[in-house]
């Protein structure tokens, strides 16, 4: 079995859960009941990378399946209960709660993916783009605001684990 290498100033709530093959980066939170499941054994190809900064909220499942590894970038926030199967997520996104991400799927830096969205296998999100629905679609270019909300949202959560959990060294 593959361990999971965590980086010392990571937040991750007590009834969460990471194992396999998961490499979580400086200032990740993860929270409460989220799952994250890299593949068991190296030679799957089944890594799950959480980027600096980033937060997994309550609820979340990650899972990769053989050959389909998962990167997270920085300051990345998954909104409540989101699904994220073997896709990539570029830096300073946000992937709105109850979405699910499948295989393939690649989300460009500063996208928003809107609450409940379902991001079919393969498809790619450009770089800087709100999408939605189901199946989810490019819908616009985000304007600066949104991109800086964004970031805005990831400060909080890294500054919550700081403050809310004081027993916390991130």
């Amino acid at each position: 079995m593959v361990e999971a290498n965590i980086h010392p100033n990571t937040w991750i709530a007590d009834d969460a859960t990471v194992k396999g093959d998961v490499v979580i980066g400086e200032e990740v939170s993860i929270w409460y009941q989220a799952v994250v499941r890299g593949a068991s054994r190296q030679d799957h190809n089944g890594r799950i990378t959480i980027g600096r900064r980033s937060n997994i909220q309550d609820g979340c499942v990650l899972h990769v399946d053989v050959d389909t590894p998962m990167e997270i970038g920085e300051g990345v926030t998954v909104g409540h209960k989101a699904i994220l199967h073997g896709c990539s997520i570029g830096e300073n996104s946000l992937i709105g709660m109850g979405s699910i991400v499948l295989n393939g799927a690649q989300i460009g830096k500063n996208c928003i993916i809107g609450a409940g969205s379902l991001v079919t296998q393969n498809t790619v999100i450009p770089d800087g783009y709100l999408a939605f629905g189901s199946p989810a679609r490019p819908i616009r270019p985000l304007r600066q605001e949104e991109i800086e909300d964004n970031r805005a949202n990831m400060e909080h959560y890294v500054q919550e684990a700081k403050e809310f959990y004081n027993d916390c060294d991130i």
